[in-house]
């Protein structure tokens, strides 16, 4: 991870003055490699009682972007990456005998959530290691997309879950361009290839071009959730995948998630499911980062402000960001 220095000092000079800073200096390896503390394990009635069996806890928070994410002071990270290395790290250890993937994301792109499903079928698929999917305070939209690639999801009560569906965010300046006497002329290879453009109204044909696309990405989302869910209510799915949120409560009555429960619940369960008595459950982290929970670095939001400086660190999408999402995020629009 490279730092910015410039950064860090007028961070310093700005903020030195109003709060109590610490700022440590350190040598970590080259490579940085993911490194894990053990965050919840059995007490042990003797020297020789500490379990080998090993519970892995993974991550997957913010919006799901196979991008870097903007840091203050950092390059920041790929969130998929350093999922992805996580998973491959549970992979190879044999004394990982399950995996819980713990969801906190108001989902993301259409194909950075697919991949993000498709590794942890492929994980499954090579290693026979059950995962159980938790849900925290947001799964909802791409992260539920991710949830179906699991054996076992639980949510909480006050989880907020659903948003089955996929968006395409356009914008369109051609009145105001209109306004001020600027009038936008592309020249193009084909009648579509200016579909979408944000400097000229668009035409019926465009937008049913685009909706066509979103059809195609919901039928695939809608098709997952009825392959993977096999408990939920057939009386219930047109109205729980056309868009809306539930809770996870309301997800559990339907058959959208397995079960009400936590952290706990999921332990025992990835306990049970790979037929092991006792277990640790370990965390991955990096080398500097103090793990003392299995709540240590788990952000809530998608990003985070700096409020002295008014910096938003957000990754929701911007304009610079068209796409299509599965994503729920009332914040980004």
């Amino acid at each position: 991870m490279r730092i910015n220095l410039n950064i860090v000092m007028i961070f310093v000079l700005l903020c030195g003055g109003c709060t109590r800073l610490r700022f440590v200096v350190d040598a970590i390896p080259s490579d940085d490699e993911l490194t894990e503390s053990v965050v919840m394990a059995p007490e042990p009635r003797s020297l020789f009682d500490e379990p080998t069996a090993k519970i892995a806890l993974i991550d997957l928070t913010g919006m799901i972007a196979d991008a870097r994410r903007s840091e203050l002071v950092s390059d920041g990270e790929n969130p998929i990456d350093q999922f992805v290395e996580a998973l491959q790290q549970a992979k190879h250890d044999r004394n990982i005998k399950a995996v819980i993937i713990r969801l906190n994301s108001p989902g993301g792109t259409v194909t950075a959530s697919d991949i993000v499903y498709r590794e942890i079928i492929h994980f499954r698929e090579q290693t026979d290691k059950p995962v159980v999917m938790l849900m925290g305070d947001v799964a909802a939209s791409g992260a539920f997309y991710v949830a179906c690639a699991g054996d076992h999801i639980i949510a909480h009560p006050t989880t907020i879950t659903g948003s089955i569906g996929v968006i395409i965010q356009t914008f369109n300046f051609s009145q105001g361009m209109n306004r001020i006497g600027i009038r936008a002329d592309a020249i193009t290879s084909g009648p579509n290839k200016s579909m979408g453009s944000p400097f000229e109204p668009m035409s019926p044909e465009h937008r049913a071009l685009l909706q066509g696309l979103v059809d195609e990405f919901y039928e695939r989302f809608h098709n997952l959730v009825v392959d993977s869910r096999s408990g939920l209510q057939s009386e219930n799915l047109d109205w729980v995948t056309d868009g809306r949120v539930i809770t996870g409560l309301r997800a559990a009555e339907i058959g959208l998630v397995d079960q009400i429960g936590d952290l706990h619940d999921a332990f025992d369960l990835a306990k049970q499911r790979a037929q092991v008595q006792s277990a640790k459950l370990i965390k991955y982290h990096r080398p500097l980062n103090y793990v003392g929970s299995p709540y240590a670095h788990t952000p809530v939001s998608n990003g985070s402000q700096i409020n002295l400086l008014q910096l938003n660190l957000d990754s929701v999408p911007t304009l610079n960001q068209v796409g299509f999402y599965y994503l729920w995020d009332p914040s980004a629009w």
